[in-house]
């Protein structure tokens, strides 16, 4: 089943046609990447979907129903969650305060269970759950914007660059979380430029080139193609 639809997706920055009739679609259960080079358009997509910027026109259905135009902030009460690039975490407020504030949108009497689940997840915040989150690792940043979005109990989490200045041991271990909350029953949309790794875990994924899609395969064929591997994996 068909859980997120983007169809012709045309997004412009003032005169700069930036997304240029992007389609694609994540089903149920899927971890599925967009890869791409810098500035080809991945986290423009991601936003637009997100409802951080407006589309020029097109499409994106999210469960079967048109979200294109909703606000950001709408998104997350309909099962949606964005993990920023950048990580975007409330610097200032404490480990256990940045995930009390990923669960605005629930009610009072769910928060505690989420909160286990996110301590049980990454056992690194729950040690640190009254530390300031500004004083924290890169890496356990990125495990409390990962935690912070989860707290919303998201279908659908999007998540945009989450490798971006982390040390290669780091990068692992948050790949592996990936999987581990796809296997959970988390549906992925994943943005990243550390393609090899993306593609490692994607069930299927399509490359971006200069806001348009150009290549769409499984994480396994794209792997293998030799025009992937030359742009994109240093072969």
């Amino acid at each position: 089943m068909s859980m997120l639809k983007v169809q012709d997706l045309d997004v412009y920055y003032g005169s700069i046609h930036a997304i240029k009739d992007v389609s694609f679609e994540v089903n149920e259960g899927e971890i599925v990447t967009l890869i791409g080079a810098n500035g080809a358009g991945k986290s423009t997509t991601l936003n637009t979907v997100a409802g951080l910027l407006k589309a020029k026109s097109g499409s994106v259905q999210f469960e079967d129903h048109e979200i294109l135009g909703v606000p950001a902030h709408k998104m997350a009460a309909k099962g949606m969650a964005l993990c920023p690039e950048g990580r975007r975490i409330f610097l200032q407020l404490t480990v256990q305060e940045n995930l009390e504030m990923g669960a605005y949108t629930r009610p009072g009497s769910e928060i505690a269970e989420s909160m286990e689940d996110v301590y049980e997840r990454f056992p690194r915040l729950k040690e640190r759950y009254k530390q300031i989150a500004g004083t924290l690792s890169g890496g356990e940043q990125q495990m409390l914007a990962m935690g912070r979005a989860l707290m919303s109990k998201p279908r659908l989490m999007m998540l945009d660059e989450p490798s971006m200045g982390l040390a290669p041991i780091l990068v692992e271990q948050i790949f592996e979380i990936i999987k581990e909350m796809n296997q959970r029953g988390t549906t992925i949309l994943l943005v990243e430029q550390n393609a090899q790794m993306a593609l490692s875990i994607a069930h299927r994924g399509y490359v971006l080139e200069t806001g348009r899609i150009v290549t769409t395969g499984t994480g396994e064929e794209l792997l293998n193609d030799d025009a992937v591997k030359k742009a994109y994996l240093g072969g």
